[in-house]
């Protein structure tokens, strides 16, 4: 008798436990994904809010410049419109990409424009952007890493048939350009 019950409690309730503990592991990795994606999505409503703020301030300086300026004023209206939920990631990131592109361009204007470059609204503007990109990238690097482990428990052995039964979908990195890698320093010998 006593067998038989150590039989039905490893045939029935051993794996039992298991795909509750596996499916409370995956609702964890999601809620944190969800966290870390939250972190950015502040951020880039941060950056889409200094985008605006930059381009009302180099129009007083460069209105002449109007081709750039409405480049980038456009850019950050597709990517605001791009942090919808419905919107996929990869989508929101080709979003931010051509914001960055443009902001790239906005900021290159600032070297023509020696008072642009003294205005002190313009400075603290530049100075905020540098960080907000910073907290950008870090988040970024956060969200790609729980990101990363999620996919790689949802496509393991066992872990992908609890996956595959509760419907645990594929989630996607969060691949934008660096601003700042972008426009590096190149060294030639």
């Amino acid at each position: 008798m006593g067998e038989l019950i150590l039989v039905l409690v490893v045939l029935f309730v051993l794996p039992g436990i298991a795909v509750v503990l596996t499916y409370n592991r995956f609702v964890a990795q999601v809620a944190s994904i969800d966290a870390t994606w939250s972190g950015i999505d502040v951020e880039l409503q941060r950056r889409h809010d200094l985008v605006d703020n930059l381009v009302r301030t180099v129009e007083g300086y460069a209105d002449h410049e109007r081709s750039t300026l409405d480049a980038v004023t456009n850019a950050r209206s597709r990517a605001v419109q791009a942090t919808s939920s419905e919107v996929p990631v990869e989508d929101q990131a080709r979003a931010e990409d051509a914001l960055t592109e443009g902001l790239s361009s906005l900021l290159a204007i600032s070297e023509d424009f020696p008072d642009l470059k003294a205005d002190r609204a313009f400075r603290d503007l530049q100075r905020q952007l540098v960080e907000t990109e910073d907290r950008i990238t870090a988040s970024r690097r956060l969200y790609n890493l729980e990101v990363a482990a999620y996919e790689r428990r949802r496509r393991s052995f066992p872990s992908n048939l609890v996956a595959g039964l509760f419907n645990f979908a594929q989630r996607e990195l969060f691949e934008i350009q660096d601003a700042g890698a972008k426009h590096a320093a190149q060294v030639s010998w």
